[in-house]
Formats: structure tokens, sequence, C-alpha cells
């Protein structure tokens, strides 16, 4: 027989702080061309466009968006200049020590780290103007 846990809000949202906790001001977030690696093990892969920088708290103590999910909602982003020209379709966030926290999609709108512009060009500054991770709690209202 599965077991389907669930959790709590509550618990959703120290899970959730405790991810982000990960990310501090010596971390990087890789903007790449193609889509996400398989998982957060993978080797990177697409073109390296660009490496922004977070702020010193990256996160602030994540919420509840009410749909059942605890929000994490990124401080601002340091921009950073493109060594490389291509289309970004995914990031990946990483540790100071280079392992990979979090990763996804970028775009202009509908993703889950939203860029200036997803077509750049090598010498151009790239940046995230909002960046959210939401992680599910069990009630699916909270």
């Amino acid at each position: 027989m599965a077991a389907t846990p669930v959790m709590s809000i509550l618990a959703a949202k120290a899970a959730l702080d405790a991810i982000l906790a990960k990310l501090t001001s010596t971390s990087t977030i890789e903007i790449r061309t193609g889509a996400p690696e398989a998982t957060t093990l993978t080797a990177d892969s697409g073109t390296l466009l660009a490496t922004l920088t977070c702020s010193s708290t990256a996160f602030p103590a994540s919420t509840s968006d009410g749909a059942g999910n605890a929000l994490g909602t990124a401080n601002a982003i340091t921009s950073g200049i493109a060594g490389n020209t291509g289309t970004a379709g995914h990031f990946r966030a990483k540790s100071a020590a280079g392992v990979v926290i979090i990763q996804g999609t970028c775009g202009t709108s509908s993703a889950d780290m939203i860029l200036n512009s997803t077509s750049i060009t090598s010498g151009d500054t790239v940046g995230a103007t909002s960046w959210t991770v939401k992680l599910p709690c069990g009630d699916g209202v909270s």
C-alpha cells in the first residue's frame, strides 16, 4: 500500500524557508539556454548566458499563497552581464560550493523566474524582475 502523507502549511513554510536559506549572497543564478536538466544532480546543459547574484538575504520568510502552497518571493537579484548570445530557457541557482539548490524555467511571463528579456546578446545586462518558489502543503487551501 502506498503512503500519501501530507503536511500543514506551517510545515510547508518551514521546509521552504530551510531550502531557500541555502541561497546566500555568495550564491549564483546561472541563466542558460534550453530546457532545465532532468534533475538538480544532472550536469549543466545549455549555454551559460549570464550569471546573476543573490542578495544578502535571498528570500524573506515564506508566506501562504492561499491555494495550498508555501510561497517564497525573492528579494532583489543583482543583474549580470551576458558572456554569450542565445535565448534564455532555464536557470540553476547554486550555492557558493556550486551545488544546485533550485532550478526552473525562465521567461518574460509564465515562468519560474521572470527576466527582463530572454533574447540575450553577449554584453547585455541580464536582470531578473521576479522569482517565486512554491512548496505544496496538504490542505489545498492555506
